[in-house]
C-alpha cells in the first residue's frame, strides 16, 4: 500500500475543516486545487563545465486575501506534489495570522550541499529568470526555506531586479538587512512560539506561573534555541533540549545562552556540564509540563503517544505531531497541542513586515518589530481559543484554528463573486 502524499493529508484537512465549520462545499471544491502550478527546466553551467538541468516549481494556491507568500526549499526530495500541498498550508497560515496574502510556495529538487557556492549562484538566478513573469511584490513573494537562506534571497532580488530593471526589494523577504530585510526577522519565529507557550499557559495551564513550569524543547536550530532564550527570559525553566546528537537534561533548569555558546563551539548541546545526556526519544517522553517539538516533522506518533506526559505541546516544527497521535493526547490525556500553522507563524509575519516596510521604504526599530509581531500573535491565539469555545472543547485545537483559517479565504472568495 502506497504511503500517503502530503497534498492527500492537505485535502483530508481542509475537508475536515469544512465540516467543523460548514464552509460552502462550492467554497471547498475551489481550495482544493492551485490556481497556477509553473514547473521550469533550469539549466546550469557546472564547475567543470558540463550542463545540468534542474527541475524547479512554484505553485500559488490562492490570492483571495492577497498576494501569494511562501518559502523556497532546495531539496533532493521536492515534488510538485509536495510543493502544491505545502502552498495549501502557507494559505491557511497567512489567513489565520490575520495577514492580507495567499498561499505559495517553491522548490527545486537539488541537494545544495552537493553544489558549489558559484553553481548555487547559477542555480538561483536561472530559477528566478523562469519564474519572474508569474512573481514580484504584489503578485507573490518568496522567502527562504528548508536548503535556502538570506544569501539565496540576495541574489534572488539581484536577479529579479535585473529582470524588470527597476528596483522591487519587495520581490523576496528575508533578506539580508542591508538589501531591505527586517530587523528582528532572524529570531521571529522562535520568539513568536515563546509568546504562543506563555498565552497558551494563561489560557490552559493558569492555576500555575512560569516559574512553577518546566519546558522540554526538541530542536536547537533557530528555532528551538531562540525559543529557549525568549521563554527563559519569560521566567520558565528550561529543563531539557536536544539536536540531531542527543538530548541535555537539568531538573534544576539549564541557560539556554550558555548552552548555545557550547553548542556553537562542539556543534551539539551534548556534553554540557551540570546536564547529563539523554536521547530525543528520552526528552520527548520526560515528566514536564510543556513540550516544544522544533526539530522534524512526525515525532509524536502512535508508537509513543501514550508515553507522551507533557499536559502543553507547541509545535515549533511544521508537522511533529500525527492525526493520531494529536487526537489520543486530547482525548485520553487531556493534553492540548497547539498547531504549528499557529505557534510558528512569526516568520511569516515578520516577512509580512518586511514587504510593508519595503513598499513604504522605510526601516522599522528591533523593538518595533517585536511589539507588531507580540500583538499579532496574541490576537490569532484568542481566535483560536475563542472558536475551541464555541465548538465546546470538542475538537482539538488545530480544527477551531483550521476552520478560522479556511472560513476567512472562502469569505474572500465569495465576496469577490468566486462562487
Amino acid at each position: 500500500m502506497s504511503e500517503i502524499t502530503p497534498y492527500q493529508i492537505a485535502i483530508e484537512q481542509l475537508e475536515r475543516a469544512a465540516r467543523i465549520a460548514e464552509i460552502d462545499p462550492q467554497a471547498i471544491e475551489i481550495l482544493k486545487h492551485p490556481q497556477r502550478v509553473i514547473r521550469v527546466s533550469i539549466p546550469v553551467r557546472m564547475d567543470n563545465g558540463s550542463i545540468k538541468v534542474f527541475t524547479g516549481y512554484r505553485s500559488q494556491h490562492n490570492n483571495a486575501l492577497g498576494p501569494y507568500k511562501g518559502g523556497v526549499r532546495y531539496h533532493p526530495n521536492v515534488t510538485m506534489d509536495e510543493v502544491i500541498a505545502l502552498s495549501m498550508w502557507m494559505t491557511w497560515k497567512v489567513s489565520l495570522a490575520g495577514l492580507p496574502l495567499g498561499g505559495g510556495k517553491g522548490g527545486v529538487a537539488v541537494n545544495p550541499k552537493e553544489l558549489s557556492k558559484g553553481e548555487l549562484e547559477r542555480l538561483t538566478r536561472g530559477y528566478v529568470r523562469a519564474i519572474a513573469p508569474f512573481i514580484g511584490p504584489d503578485v507573490d513573494v518568496p522567502a527562504p526555506d528548508v536548503g535556502t537562506d538570506a544569501q539565496v534571497m540576495a541574489w534572488f532580488l539581484d536577479e529579479y531586479e535585473k529582470v524588470v530593471r527597476a528596483t522591487r526589494k519587495g520581490v523576496v523577504t528575508s533578506k539580508p538587512v542591508e538589501l531591505g530585510g527586517s530587523l528582528g526577522r532572524i529570531y521571529s519565529t522562535g520568539y513568536g512560539v515563546a509568546v504562543i507557550t506563555r498565552e497558551a499557559v494563561k489560557e490552559f495551564l493558569e492555576e500555575k506561573s512560569p516559574e512553577e513550569l518546566t519546558v522540554a524543547i526538541q530542536g536547537y536550530g533557530n528555532v528551538g534555541s531562540y525559543t529557549a532564550i525568549f521563554l527563559h527570559e519569560m521566567g520558565f525553566k528550561i529543563v531539557a533540549v536536544s539536536d540531531s546528537k542527543g538530548g541535555i537534561y537539568s531538573k534544576d533548569g539549564l541557560d539556554p545562552k550558555k548552552v548555545l555558546e557550547h553548542k556553537k563551539k562542539t556543534r551539539s548541546v551534548v556534553g554540557y556540564k551540570e546536564a547529563k545526556t539523554i536521547t530525543n526519544k528520552e526528552l520527548l517522553e520526560l515528566d514536564v509540563d510543556i513540550l516544544i517539538p522544533a526539530a522534524l516533522e512526525n515525532v509524536i506518533t502512535s508508537e509513543n503517544m501514550k508515553n507522551i506526559k507533557a499536559k502543553l505541546i507547541v509545535e515549533g516544527a511544521n508537522g511533529p505531531t500525527t492525526p493520531e497521535a494529536e487526537e489520543y493526547l486530547f482525548k485520553e490525556k487531556k493534553s492540548l497541542v497547539v498547531p504549528d500553522f499557529l505557534a510558528n507563524a512569526g516568520g511569516v509575519i515578520v516577512s509580512f513586515f518586511e514587504q510593508v516596510q519595503n513598499w513604504t521604504w522605510t526601516q522599522w526599530s528591533e523593538d518595533e518589530v517585536k511589539r507588531r509581531l507580540e500583538a499579532q500573535m496574541i490576537t490569532a491565539f484568542k481566535k483560536v481559543v475563542d472558536e475551541w469555545n464555541r465548538l465546546d472543547k470538542k475538537v482539538v485545537l488545530r480544527d477551531a484554528a483550521m476552520s478560522i483559517a479556511v472560513r476567512r479565504v472562502a469569505d474572500a472568495m465569495k465576496l469577490r463573486g468566486w462562487y
